[in-house]
């Protein structure tokens, strides 16, 4: 794969912009934490995500790219997805970190497998920490644990997620110039791209089910 496929800028463009919003995103959902160690660890996720930005900024100037002109293309889906998910407190903020972020890591992991080395690698080190996984799953099940009806809540909300990702998907979908399709279809195993949002959707099932919430 050459240096100048765009299939290469289009991912790392896409992958570039969740970065700079998922910094948005954490920095504001931190004031939501009762206490300052939670919302410490949001920050301290939220800095991680910006320090992505950069080396995936840094690697589309090197490949000759616009990191502007790449992220754009997928600027309104994701947005989109950002606007109509705004959590109202702080356990929906940490389903939001638990299970979109999830989602979409599932999804970019998966795609990445198109990519040759470095950027292969790249993608697959911006993938959110499981540090901070685990840290959002263990906050939602003390919660539920404290009190067995957050867990409907929290399972309403996290099926909100999971409809509203797939939805946005398909927004990214009709944006991109071929080169997402282009990079599943290079995947060992030549999944198609329905085989592949079912293969999320069955990753979001067990992951509910970790988190002890209902699917």
């Amino acid at each position: 794969m050459s240096a100048s496929d765009p299939a290469v800028t289009d991912l790392l463009g896409l992958v570039a912009y969740g970065e700079l919003l998922a910094f948005d995103r954490l920095a504001t959902d931190a004031r939501l934490a009762p206490d300052l160690r939670r919302r410490a660890a949001l920050s301290e996720m939220a800095a991680a995500e910006i320090a992505h930005y950069r080396w995936l900024a840094d690697r589309l100037v090197a490949l000759g790219s616009s990191p502007d002109e790449a992220m754009a293309r997928y600027a309104g889906a994701l947005e989109a997805y950002h606007d109509s998910t705004e959590p109202k407190d702080w356990l929906e903020a940490l389903t939001k970190a638990y299970v979109g972020d999830a989602i979409a890591d599932d999804f970019l992991r998966a795609v990445a497998e198109g990519l040759e080395p470095p950027d292969r690698q790249l993608v697959l080190d911006v993938l959110h920490d499981s540090r901070y996984v685990e840290f959002a799953a263990t906050e939602i099940r003390a919660a539920v644990a404290a009190d067995p009806k957050v867990a409907n809540r929290l399972s309403m909300w996290a099926r909100r997620l999971l409809g509203e990702a797939l939805s946005q998907a398909g927004r990214v979908a009709a944006a991109d110039r071929g080169g997402l399709t282009t990079l599943i279809a290079r995947r060992e195993g030549g999944e198609d791209v329905p085989t592949l949002f079912r293969r999320l959707t069955d990753a979001h099932t067990a992951r509910m089910t970790a988190a002890g919430l209902n699917n």
